[in-house]
């Protein structure tokens, strides 16, 4: 018995928050400890990566939007873009340092203002490119559904999560009634890729939170008949799909950006020696995917998509050893969403997918999208964190049962 009490007084001592970051007793030095750091250092390459994008779309962009009294320095969203990093990635680290438990309800109530928000969308905001996306006015405006994505994720983790403590609540109708809502608001803008990915994660998390194989097999079938009937209903949808299948319809963005990526072959062109990014539509947001494999070549392309993979599989492989349902669905979640538009992105500027107005996860320029993807790296750090000292400690595993008396 003696040796059961020292070896419980010795793990306190090892899982003791104030011994984190070995001497380190301050907040960052726990965070540093507990944060998972191969994932932070992928997420810190992908962003050095967009900056080197920005910077060789950016010419092509300023050249575009100056005329008149309007004359926009070469390398404008460049510096623009390094703005809104120096903002996005304290707010990134600031989530990641929250517990569980601050990070749900942080996401419960941007989920439930960025829906508001979403509401207004249609009636206030400004018409760009034929779509009304944005709330706001000049250099404060945003896009609701950006931010909703991350925030809804967490939401939805939470709330099909409760169904572990009690069986009864319907939490996949209320789920999918809610995911219903926000693509009702989105198709009004319209916003045809974002509605794609709710669905797809909500869909996945309904997998991961045990959901019969016929009821999947259900939604399966009912999401192509949605396909279908918005193709035939929904003008955006026909002239995508149409434009993607049989080549009806403008087709030059997309056209222009498979001929502007494989222009450089395998190795590019080098830094700023891209001259078909100048005829793209953007090149800085959209279409940079294609910029890089004019400028740095196909190489450069495969190695952004696996960094991407890492990523998504890094986050799956640590969410195994996870006990935490909630934390299961929000952590995967997070990264499926996140992969899903990287995997977007990318398809459409091969000629994969039709077009869908939608960014390469902090590559493309965007103040909303970085903002927006920071706070969702940064719950999804939060979520993945752990004390270092609770897998490595023999003395947690005895005290699990090993260490009692028969």
């Amino acid at each position: 018995m003696n040796r059961i009490i020292a070896g419980t007084i010795k793990a306190r001592q090892l899982v003791d928050p104030n011994r984190y970051g070995r001497s380190d007793r301050s907040a960052m030095g726990r965070w540093f400890w507990e944060i998972d750091r191969v994932l932070l250092l992928l997420i810190a390459v992908l962003i050095g990566i967009g900056l080197i994008a920005v910077a060789a779309a950016s010419p092509a962009v300023a050249e575009r939007y100056s005329g008149g009294t309007v004359h926009l320095n070469s390398l404008h969203y460049f510096y623009r873009q390094l703005l809104w990093i120096a903002i996005s990635l304290p707010v990134m680290i600031l989530i990641s340092m929250m517990s569980r438990e601050r990070a749900r309800r942080l996401s419960l109530l941007g989920a439930v203002i960025c829906m508001v928000a979403l509401v207004f969308v249609p009636i206030i905001g400004p018409e760009v490119n034929g779509a009304k996306r944005w709330i706001g006015f000049g250099f404060a405006q945003f896009q609701p559904s950006e931010f909703l994505k991350p925030f809804f994720v967490v939401a939805l983790a939470w709330l099909l999560s409760l169904r572990e403590t009690d069986k009864s609540l319907p939490v996949f109708a209320i789920s999918g009634l809610l995911t219903g809502l926000i693509a009702v608001m989105l198709m009004r803008q319209p916003d045809f890729g974002s509605t794609i990915i709710f669905g797809s994660v909500w869909v996945a998390l309904l997998a991961l939170g045990g959901v019969k194989l016929r009821t999947l097999g259900i939604l399966a079938g009912g999401a192509v008949v949605a396909v279908i009937l918005a193709y035939l209903f929904y003008s955006v949808a026909t002239t995508r799909i149409n434009a993607f299948l049989f080549g009806e319809g403008d087709t030059f963005q997309v056209d222009n950006a498979l001929r502007t990526l494989t222009a450089g072959g395998l190795f590019g062109m080098g830094p700023g020696g891209g001259t078909r990014k100048f005829g793209l539509p953007e090149p800085h947001t959209d279409y940079i995917f294609s910029v890089i494999g004019e400028e740095f070549g196909l190489i450069a392309c495969l190695a952004i998509a696996l960094l991407y993979l890492a990523i998504v599989v890094r986050v799956l492989v640590k969410l195994l050893d996870e006990e935490n349902l909630f934390a299961i669905l929000a952590g995967a979640g997070l990264v499926i969403e996140f992969g899903l538009q990287a995997l977007i992105n990318m398809a459409v500027n091969v000629q994969l997918a039709p077009s869908k107005g939608m960014t390469l996860p902090f590559i493309s320029y965007g103040g909303s999208s970085m903002l927006a993807l920071s706070i969702g790296m940064g719950l999804l750090l939060a979520f993945t964190r752990r004390n270092p000292y609770l897998a490595r400690s023999p003395y947690v595993v005895k005290w699990s049962g090993d260490c009692l008396p028969d």
